[in-house]
């Protein structure tokens, strides 16, 4: 009899742990996405995503937005950088390069933070799948009498 009760619930437990649902927190303009406590990458929800098409699609544009904005990050950033070393370095400093470069910055802030909320999007599409899946799956553990003794029933 305790054989079939840790059957049932070694069961259920596969089913819960199996996926995971994975969280995410506000950081800076963008998110931080865990599961079970690890740091996830967008290569990660890529992985972790792939039986949902539509979430793939959220983290591939996710990706290409998020490379998009690195180019411009570090353009801009060597942009604003190279006249400050010249104006520190005693040199004439171009800063109409600065100013170039700090534009370059002010378009790669609202792309970083599109691409945050569709990587939010595409987990928030996976964690609903999850509670779907979960919700259909039920056990159901019954103990039967009958004329010739007791037992116990497990559906699932």
């Amino acid at each position: 009899m305790k054989k079939i009760i840790i059957l049932a619930m070694f069961i259920t437990s596969l089913n819960l742990s199996h996926a995971q649902k994975i969280e995410y927190e506000k950081v800076f303009g963008s998110y931080k996405f865990t599961q079970n406590e690890n740091t996830l990458s967008l290569r990660d929800l890529t992985a972790i995503t792939e039986d949902i098409p539509e979430a793939q699609d959220l983290i591939r544009k996710a990706k290409t937005t998020t490379v998009f904005t690195s180019i411009l990050s570090v353009a801009g950033g060597g942009l604003i950088g190279w006249p400050l070393g010249e104006a520190i370095g005693g040199g004439d400093p171009n800063w109409a390069l600065a100013g170039i470069g700090a534009g370059l910055v002010a378009v790669a802030i609202p792309l970083s933070s599109s691409a945050s909320k569709k990587a939010k999007q595409a987990v928030d599409l996976y964690n609903n799948s999850l509670e779907r899946q979960t919700n259909n799956f039920t056990t159901e553990l019954n103990i039967l009498a009958s004329g010739s003794g007791l037992g116990l029933s497990l559906r699932f």
